[in-house]
């Protein structure tokens, strides 16, 4: 397969926060060591805070909108 060939694909807001609840569970399950584990925390923070500047506004829920 060439590189024209090869279908590109970009990395979603849902690959983000699917990465940090990856990192969330690889914690809790003990994966990092001590030392690992700043960085690791840094590195979800940044990736938790793209995602939350980053996602679409939510959509006003019904009981906002009765309130109009």
């Amino acid at each position: 397969m060439s590189e024209q060939d090869a279908v590109q694909e970009g990395i979603s807001l849902n690959d983000l926060i699917l990465t940090v609840k990856i990192i969330d569970t690889c914690t809790k399950r003990g994966a990092f060591e001590g030392g690992e584990m700043a960085t690791v925390g840094q590195l979800r923070n940044k990736l938790e805070t793209f995602v939350k500047v980053n996602a679409p506004p939510e959509e006003e829920t019904s009981e906002e909108t009765s309130e109009e």
